[in-house]
């Protein structure tokens, strides 16, 4: 339990980081006393900038994003700055994936899209394929093949492909012995 606390302290840690970034940008331009042309002026000169994010990354914010966190600041104060705290529960529900990993385990042979295919037709709905690869790849036992990335054509391969392209798209009447000859 104390690690489920330590990881909510810190995404709350985080998140009072990222408001306080937030209102230092916008802090010069929530003044009352700007009218809305130096505000929006003000505005479209902080966006054109670049930002070191409390993180340290160099980050550039749209004019469309910095008027949202004004207009939330206006309606919420610092707390409307705060970003909204993400669902880290899974939404699949432990059974079905336990299910997908028995599936697979019967027959290491089977697809993901094969176990989808089966958990759909069983349960009556199933989850996606890469949430389905993505929970085999972290188990033990369960051997998810990792397909090649397509190389392309090599050289040979590309010369034969378009030898093939001219005489099939060569025209009608024609001998195929050749191009034309320029006159």
């Amino acid at each position: 339990m104390a690690l489920v606390d330590e990881e909510e302290r810190r995404r709350a840690e985080r998140a009072h980081q990222v408001a306080l970034f937030r209102y230092q940008l916008i802090r010069e331009a929530a003044d009352p006393a700007l009218s809305p042309r130096q505000r929006g002026a003000m505005v479209r000169e902080l966006a054109a900038r670049t930002h070191t994010d409390p993180f340290g990354r160099q980050i550039t914010v749209g004019r469309g994003t910095l008027d949202r966190w004004l207009r939330n600041w206006r309606e919420g104060g610092f707390d409307a700055l705060l970003p909204p705290t993400r669902q880290v529960t899974p939404r699949t529900p432990e059974e079905v994936l336990d299910l997908a990993a028995a599936l697979k385990r019967e027959n290491p042979s089977r697809t993901t899209a094969q176990v989808v295919r089966i958990l759909t037709q069983h349960l009556g709905w199933g989850p996606s394929c890469r949430t389905v690869h993505r929970h085999l790849g972290r188990l033990d036992g369960c051997d998810v093949v990792q397909r090649p990335r397509h190389v392309g054509f090599e050289r040979p391969q590309l010369i034969e492909f378009s030898r093939l392209a001219d005489v099939l798209n060569w025209p009608r009447g024609m001998a195929c012995v050749g191009p034309p000859e320029a006159s």
